[in-house]
């Protein structure tokens, strides 16, 4: 592909030798290089999305509350962690934690937490990773995924396969919530999540630092598995069943499919995100 010889022709935070290109415009909303639509979750809730909020940021967390009436080997572990963090617990019951994080699926834990620090754009995530020099840009971008679950899921994909960040729009997507929290079992803490004001200029702000933007798609000639994932790459995804809007996917470098030989047709996007991601992953080893 065209695109492939600029991983070796230059590196990927260049337009030109020692140029670099801030990717951020300065006439952009202000709110588009924020990680987040708004600030971290005021609740948390679920054993894993409080546990790894503990881990990563104890301070972070006010306190915990804790369904009294469960007695089991698990709940047991996650309270004796809790005193060992330094956090007040408070007994509660289902029906309290049901009303304070609307949700059922609260597992019997619910934590109130201040926000996090988390870096500030994509462009000072890029700059980061450039100064590192160590590893190569491994972005998820989300055209059109407006549910909380898939959300959570994308971005617990995007953790395990050590993606950068994920980017969507900020006008047609979900934003980050308790419920994208919960199913994104900590993700939520750990993966900045960008919400751009113009995702097609977004990306074609990427090209001109070398990131090689796929878009995949059912009619792409190509497969996932057919080309180079070990450069600068931006993995581009739309919802399932619309795809990508057609403006996004004109900017894209190149299209390719994920192989299906089934009789579905396609995949859920959080499930298409770890194929794809997961096969970047594997070329880099």
């Amino acid at each position: 592909m065209a695109g492939a010889s600029s991983y070796q022709k230059h590196s990927w935070w260049q337009c030109g030798p020692g140029h670099p290109v801030p990717l951020m415009s300065r006439h952009r909303d202000a709110s588009s290089d924020n990680p987040r639509m708004s600030s971290s979750p005021k609740v948390l809730f679920g054993f894993h999305a409080v546990g790894v909020r503990l881990k990563t940021a104890p301070k972070s967390v006010l306190e915990v509350f804790y369904d009294a009436s469960r007695r089991d080997a698990r709940m047991r572990q996650f309270t004796d962690r809790t005193r060992e963090a330094g956090v007040r617990l408070i007994e509660s019951d289902g029906l309290r934690l049901a009303k304070m994080c609307g949700s059922h699926g609260h597992q019997g834990v619910v934590a109130r937490v201040d926000a996090v620090a988390q870096v500030k754009s994509l462009d000072e995530l890029l700059e980061q990773l450039e100064v590192a020099g160590t590893e190569q840009p491994l972005l998820l971008v989300l055209d059109g995924v407006t549910d909380p679950h898939n959300l959570g899921a994308c971005l617990r994909v995007a953790d395990g396969a050590g993606a950068h960040a994920v980017i969507a729009p900020k006008d047609h997507a979900a934003g980050i919530n308790a419920t994208v929290a919960k199913v994104a079992s900590g993700a939520a803490e750990t993966v900045p999540y960008f919400m751009v004001t113009n995702l097609a200029r977004t990306l074609g702000e990427l090209k001109e630092r070398a990131i090689w933007c796929i878009g995949t798609s059912d009619d792409a000639p190509k497969t996932i598995y057919d080309v180079d994932l070990k450069g600068p790459v931006a993995l581009v995804l739309g919802a399932e069943g619309e795809g990508m809007r057609q403006f996004t996917r004109k900017t894209c470098d190149e299209l390719v499919s994920i192989p299906m030989h089934g009789a579905v047709e396609s995949l859920n996007v959080s499930v298409a995100s770890g194929v794809c991601l997961y096969e970047a992953l594997r070329q880099r080893r």
